[in-house]
Protein backbone atom coordinates (compact mmCIF):
# COMPACT_ATOMS: atom_id res chain seq x y z
CA UNK A 1 0.00 0.00 0.00
CA UNK A 2 1.22 3.67 -0.76
CA UNK A 3 1.77 5.84 1.60
CA UNK A 4 -0.86 8.38 1.25
CA UNK A 5 -3.43 5.23 0.78
CA UNK A 6 -1.99 4.10 4.02
CA UNK A 7 -2.84 7.27 6.19
CA UNK A 8 -6.10 7.21 4.25
CA UNK A 9 -6.90 3.96 5.49
CA UNK A 10 -5.82 4.85 8.94
CA UNK A 11 -8.06 7.64 9.08
CA UNK A 12 -10.96 5.70 8.21
CA UNK A 13 -10.52 3.02 10.58
CA UNK A 14 -10.42 5.75 13.33
CA UNK A 15 -14.28 6.69 11.84
CA UNK A 16 -12.52 10.02 10.33
CA UNK A 17 -13.23 8.93 6.54
CA UNK A 18 -11.52 9.47 3.61
CA UNK A 19 -10.35 13.11 4.09
CA UNK A 20 -6.98 13.21 2.25
CA UNK A 21 -7.34 15.96 0.02
CA UNK A 22 -4.28 15.68 -3.01
CA UNK A 23 -2.97 19.04 -4.16
CA UNK A 24 -1.63 20.24 -7.07
CA UNK A 25 1.16 21.89 -5.53
CA UNK A 26 4.06 20.84 -3.02
CA UNK A 27 3.04 20.91 0.79
CA UNK A 28 6.37 19.29 1.84
CA UNK A 29 6.96 22.51 4.46
CA UNK A 30 4.55 25.07 6.97
CA UNK A 31 4.56 27.74 4.48
CA UNK A 32 3.77 25.76 1.05
CA UNK A 33 1.07 23.93 3.10
CA UNK A 34 -0.54 26.83 3.82
CA UNK A 35 -0.19 28.41 0.54
CA UNK A 36 -1.60 24.63 -0.75
CA UNK A 37 -4.19 24.40 0.84
CA UNK A 38 -5.34 28.04 0.36
CA UNK A 39 -4.98 28.12 -3.61
CA UNK A 40 -6.65 24.70 -3.77
CA UNK A 41 -10.10 25.75 -1.65
CA UNK A 42 -9.37 29.41 -1.66
CA UNK A 43 -8.89 29.72 2.31
CA UNK A 44 -6.84 31.21 4.22
CA UNK A 45 -4.87 28.90 6.38
CA UNK A 46 -2.62 30.45 8.87
CA UNK A 47 0.99 28.76 8.87
CA UNK A 48 0.39 27.83 12.67
CA UNK A 49 -2.47 25.83 11.70
CA UNK A 50 -0.07 23.81 9.67
CA UNK A 51 0.95 20.33 11.85
CA UNK A 52 4.76 19.28 11.77
CA UNK A 53 5.13 15.84 12.34
CA UNK A 54 8.64 15.72 13.69
CA UNK A 55 10.79 12.76 14.23
CA UNK A 56 12.96 12.50 17.14
CA UNK A 57 15.10 9.97 18.62
CA UNK A 58 15.34 9.77 22.66
CA UNK A 59 18.10 7.24 23.92
CA UNK A 60 17.87 5.33 20.80
CA UNK A 61 14.20 5.42 21.06
CA UNK A 62 12.25 7.18 18.07
CA UNK A 63 8.94 9.33 18.67
CA UNK A 64 6.44 11.97 17.27
CA UNK A 65 6.38 14.94 18.18
CA UNK A 66 3.47 17.30 16.37
CA UNK A 67 3.95 20.89 16.11
CA UNK A 68 2.79 23.90 15.06
CA UNK A 69 3.83 24.96 11.47
CA UNK A 70 5.14 28.46 13.12
CA UNK A 71 6.46 27.32 15.89
CA UNK A 72 10.22 25.39 16.75
CA UNK A 73 10.23 22.54 19.49
CA UNK A 74 12.37 23.45 21.83
CA UNK A 75 14.37 20.03 22.34
CA UNK A 76 15.36 21.11 25.80
CA UNK A 77 11.79 20.70 26.83
CA UNK A 78 11.54 17.79 25.05
CA UNK A 79 14.53 16.52 26.84
CA UNK A 80 12.80 17.63 30.16
CA UNK A 81 9.83 16.25 29.42
CA UNK A 82 11.50 13.09 28.93
CA UNK A 83 13.89 13.49 32.02
CA UNK A 84 17.16 12.91 29.91
CA UNK A 85 20.05 15.76 29.01
CA UNK A 86 19.59 17.60 26.21
CA UNK A 87 22.61 15.97 24.77
CA UNK A 88 20.13 12.45 24.22
CA UNK A 89 17.67 14.17 22.52
CA UNK A 90 18.15 14.26 18.56
CA UNK A 91 16.09 15.34 14.90
CA UNK A 92 16.27 11.96 13.15
CA UNK A 93 17.99 12.47 9.43
CA UNK A 94 15.83 11.43 6.73
CA UNK A 95 16.87 7.96 6.40
CA UNK A 96 15.42 7.04 10.13
CA UNK A 97 12.56 9.25 9.46
CA UNK A 98 11.35 7.02 6.76
CA UNK A 99 12.57 3.89 8.13
CA UNK A 100 10.73 4.17 11.44
CA UNK A 101 7.30 5.82 10.19
CA UNK A 102 7.60 4.94 6.38
CA UNK A 103 6.98 8.12 5.07
CA UNK A 104 9.58 10.51 3.55
CA UNK A 105 10.46 14.04 4.87
CA UNK A 106 7.94 16.48 4.03
CA UNK A 107 5.22 13.56 3.99
CA UNK A 108 5.49 12.31 7.55
CA UNK A 109 1.71 11.81 8.62
CA UNK A 110 1.13 11.90 12.39
CA UNK A 111 -0.73 8.44 12.20
CA UNK A 112 -0.28 5.45 9.75
CA UNK A 113 3.46 4.58 10.52
CA UNK A 114 4.54 1.16 9.52
CA UNK A 115 5.38 0.86 13.54
CA UNK A 116 3.49 2.20 16.78
CA UNK A 117 5.50 5.27 17.70
CA UNK A 118 5.01 7.64 20.59
CA UNK A 119 3.34 11.32 20.22
CA UNK A 120 3.35 14.12 21.60
CA UNK A 121 1.38 17.17 20.65
CA UNK A 122 2.51 20.24 21.22
CA UNK A 123 0.11 22.84 22.97
CA UNK A 124 1.08 25.61 20.42
CA UNK A 125 -1.54 23.38 17.81
CA UNK A 126 -4.25 24.46 20.69
CA UNK A 127 -4.58 27.56 19.16
CA UNK A 128 -6.37 25.95 16.04
CA UNK A 129 -9.63 24.56 16.36
CA UNK A 130 -9.39 22.74 13.28
CA UNK A 131 -5.51 21.71 12.35
CA UNK A 132 -3.73 20.10 8.72
CA UNK A 133 -1.74 17.52 8.80
CA UNK A 134 0.62 15.34 5.73
CA UNK A 135 -1.02 12.40 4.31
CA UNK A 136 1.83 10.72 3.43
CA UNK A 137 3.00 12.47 0.78
CA UNK A 138 4.43 16.13 -0.33
CA UNK A 139 1.03 16.66 -1.85
CA UNK A 140 -1.36 15.18 0.27
CA UNK A 141 -3.07 16.93 3.80
CA UNK A 142 -5.65 16.40 5.67
CA UNK A 143 -7.95 18.44 8.05
CA UNK A 144 -8.59 17.58 11.68
CA UNK A 145 -10.09 19.26 14.77
CA UNK A 146 -6.86 19.42 17.29
CA UNK A 147 -9.02 17.37 19.77
CA UNK A 148 -9.24 14.70 17.08
CA UNK A 149 -5.46 14.50 16.64
CA UNK A 150 -4.57 14.17 20.15
CA UNK A 151 -7.52 11.33 20.07
CA UNK A 152 -6.41 9.05 16.83
CA UNK A 153 -2.72 9.63 18.00
CA UNK A 154 -2.91 8.96 21.80
CA UNK A 155 -0.75 11.91 22.13
CA UNK A 156 0.70 13.35 24.91
CA UNK A 157 -0.20 17.14 24.96
CA UNK A 158 3.07 19.44 26.60
CA UNK A 159 4.56 23.00 25.97
CA UNK A 160 7.33 22.68 23.37
CA UNK A 161 8.00 25.52 21.36
CA UNK A 162 8.18 28.93 21.44
CA UNK A 163 7.32 31.29 18.82
CA UNK A 164 9.85 31.49 15.78
CA UNK A 165 11.59 34.84 14.60
CA UNK A 166 10.30 36.33 11.37
CA UNK A 167 13.46 35.50 9.50
CA UNK A 168 12.75 31.85 10.15
CA UNK A 169 9.19 31.83 9.08
CA UNK A 170 10.13 30.87 5.66
CA UNK A 171 10.20 27.27 4.07
CA UNK A 172 10.72 25.14 7.28
CA UNK A 173 10.77 21.68 6.43
CA UNK A 174 8.30 19.59 7.98
CA UNK A 175 9.14 16.32 8.93
CA UNK A 176 12.55 14.96 10.05
CA UNK A 177 15.81 16.66 8.65
CA UNK A 178 18.09 19.93 9.31
CA UNK A 179 16.18 22.36 10.96
CA UNK A 180 12.43 20.63 11.68
CA UNK A 181 9.98 18.70 9.27
CA UNK A 182 6.52 17.39 8.54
Amino acid sequence: MNPVDRVRAALIEKGLGDVVLELDNSAATAPLAAAAIGAHFGLSVPVGAIVKSLVFVIDGQPLIVLGAGDRNVDQKRLAELYAVSRKRVKLADAATALAVTGFEVGGVAPIGHTQPLPVVVDEALSRFETVWAAAGAHHAVFPIKYTQLIEITSGRVAALSAALSAALTGDVPLDGTQGETR
